[in-house]
């Protein structure tokens, strides 16, 4: 029997995306016009309680202006911020293309977190900041983190590139830290087609991050410092305030899939369901399961089998911790992190946004549930 295929991830742009484009192209003001300016107060108060919004042009942008504009220095060497390997190399890139050095510190093989534990053990006289990543759109554990951080004298950064609207105990991310980060790429819980979002409490830090985006200049031609070109298009913002009405909409509807995904796969023996601390809201950007137990080459043949045999998509995220990869392990020679290698083996995303219906949900947990059971 042929089924429809599942995708892992599905992009949803519509008429009215598209009719926001044909608007901005008609106006003539494509880049860093009112469209940008008007996302940025909406975004501002829907997602991060009113904290300063900048827009930029990635959200691999958002994170290296950020850190810029913290002109990070230490008295005792060459800055180091602490990082999670278990995440996308744009976290640890960021870092060091600042000439501040990536540490990476383990997880928390149930959260796929930062271990505040290993977070203070990594500390030493050149750390400056401590870097979370909200991975897969559960919050860090920030209660923990802040606590390491104001012992230390540290400065708090947030990657939220997949966390979208996640919270602990009513407070969202991107307002805890220095500063937070969000990324608005295609398959992410909403999208500008590309771009990015700084969030901050601090107006002067808002403020260098808009010159850095803009060539280091407020006014044109009265460049104040070394900046770039990371605007973000009045197209891309247009699009992104779309995005925005129905994000609500759509994160209702992942913590609804990701309920019955729970309910679906909950005793399935070798299936590890996210963990949800109590207090916190997980946006699922994506739904990840760990298969206990498996190697690689067990993980890579079930990923296939759901394929092949049942028409469901998945991802692996992340297969190669930063910490190995050749851009970064020049930072981290001989390091070992055990929980980050372990669900670098075991972890596999399945699909959770927000255009599966009941019978796609159904299939992803009969499918799961028998090709871990053939793989036993």
């Amino acid at each position: 029997m042929s089924r429809e295929f599942i995708p892992a991830a599905k992009p949803i742009i519509g008429d009215e995306e598209r009719a926001a484009v044909d608007a901005v192209m008609a106006s003539g003001m494509v880049v860093q016009g009112p469209q940008v300016a008007a996302f940025e107060e909406e975004f501002s108060a829907q997602v991060v309680a009113g904290a300063h919004a900048v827009a930029v042009n990635s959200g691999t942008s958002a994170q290296h202006l950020a850190t810029l504009a913290c002109d990070l220095k230490s008295a005792a060497g060459v800055p180091e911020v602490i990082v999670p390997s278990f995440t996308f190399a744009a976290t640890g890139n960021s870092v060091a293309i600042t000439g501040a050095k990536p540490v990476f510190a383990d997880i928390d093989p149930l959260t796929f977190n930062l271990d505040p534990a290993c977070v203070e053990a990594a500390i030493t006289e050149n750390t400056v900041a401590i870097e979370v990543v909200h991975l897969y759109g559960l919050p860090a554990n920030m209660d923990a983190i802040m606590a390491i951080a104001a012992r230390h004298g540290l400065a708090v950064f947030e990657d939220c590139a997949q966390a979208h609207g996640a919270a602990i105990n009513g407070r969202p991310v991107g307002t805890f830290g220095a500063w937070g980060s969000f990324s608005f790429y295609p398959t992410k819980n909403m999208t500008t087609l590309e771009g990015g979002m700084v969030t901050t409490a601090d107006a002067e830090l808002a403020r260098r991050v808009r010159l850095l985006r803009n060539q280091g200049m407020e006014k044109q031609y009265a460049n104040e410092l070394v900046g770039l070109n990371n605007r973000m298009t009045d197209v891309a913002a247009a699009v992104g305030r779309v995005q925005l009405k129905k994000l609500n909409g759509w994160t209702q509807a992942r913590r609804a899939n990701a309920a019955v995904l729970d309910a679906g796969l909950a005793g399935v023996p070798g299936v590890i369901t996210p963990t949800v601390p109590d207090g916190y809201r997980h946006v699922y950007h994506q739904y990840t399961i760990r298969l206990e137990g498996v190697g690689v080459a067990e993980r890579d043949a079930a990923q296939s089998a759901l394929r092949e045999e049942w028409q469901v998509g998945t991802g692996v995220y992340y297969p190669i911790p930063n910490h190995r990869l050749s851009s970064l392990v020049s930072y981290a020679p001989g390091l070992e992190l055990p929980n980050t290698e372990l669900v670098a083996r075991e972890c596999l995303s399945l699909p959770v946004h927000p255009s599966l219906s009941q019978a796609d949900l159904d299939r992803i947990v009969q499918a799961v549930a028998a090709v871990v059971k053939a793989g036993a």
